[in-house]
């Protein structure tokens, strides 16, 4: 099966490519477009990219495996991911994951049973003044120093059933 920008994907394609002095300038938001439109970046995904940026497939391939930011396998409606930097890892990162692994019922890189959830650790998300944080899909949660601070936040996710925000 042939990959294809949905057309709401294509119209954010050529949006981006009229923003850019060229396409290799265009190359990290075009790699958010095809995430969102097909769920991760695989492999197709990335030489779809590729083609349609006149790109060599392996400059693509290699920008795109590099940045944890853009996900090479599906992922949960929820794309938990917890900042592992010094400043969260010394406010209590390690704790939060840990709550989080028993709350979830998943260990880290796992999805929940139900698709819901996917636990994942990353570096830096730059907000290393309100450490321990989390992003969950493209939201920051911060200050998460207490059990009921993690549980605030998913309080509402827990059992959800709407679609969250996907927007870049």
């Amino acid at each position: 099966m042939e990959l294809e920008f949905s057309s709401q994907a294509e119209e954010r394609f050529q949006a981006i490519l009229k923003r850019y002095p060229n396409t290799r300038a265009a190359l990290l938001p075009t790699l958010f477009v095809a995430q969102d439109d097909f769920g991760y970046l695989s492999v197709g995904a990335m030489e779809y990219v590729a083609g349609r940026l006149e790109l060599p497939p392996s400059k693509v391939l290699n920008v795109g495996t590099f940045y944890t930011m853009y996900n090479k396998r599906p992922v949960g409606k929820y794309h938990v991911q917890v900042c592992a930097s010094i400043s969260c890892a010394l406010m209590g990162a390690h704790r939060l994951v840990h709550q989080l692994e028993q709350k979830l019922g998943i260990r880290l890189g796992e999805t929940t049973e139900d698709g819901q959830f996917t636990l994942s650790e990353v570096e830096c998300l730059a907000s290393c003044g309100t450490a321990p944080m989390l992003q969950i899909n493209d939201d920051y949660h911060e200050n998460l120093k207490t059990p009921e601070s993690i549980d605030a936040v998913f309080k509402p996710l827990l059992g959800d059933s709407k679609k969250p925000n996907q927007g870049r």
